[in-house]
């Protein structure tokens, strides 16, 4: 299945714009969606840490992933 992102952030600035397409298995889950970004685009696994939103929540590493789920790449913020 074909899955659209939504990027944020630094996460926007490593893949270099503001959405991308990942195709991914049938059943994937959060956390293939991630290994298949840091695979694509290694410049993702220098970041401590990358939250995923599905469908406006954030969702844990075992959430599996549906074709028209609408998900968002949220990076660390920091800020003081």
């Amino acid at each position: 299945m074909q899955l659209k992102i939504r990027l944020f952030g630094i996460t926007k600035d490593i893949i270099g714009q503001t959405w991308t397409s990942v195709d991914i298995p049938e059943q994937a889950k959060v956390q293939d969606l991630l290994q298949n970004l840091k695979n694509t685009y290694p410049g993702l696994t220098k970041l401590h840490s990358v939250l995923v939103a599905v469908n406006d929540e954030y969702a844990k590493p075992d959430v599996t992933l549906n074709p028209n789920d609408e998900i968002a790449l949220i990076p660390p913020v920091s800020g003081g």
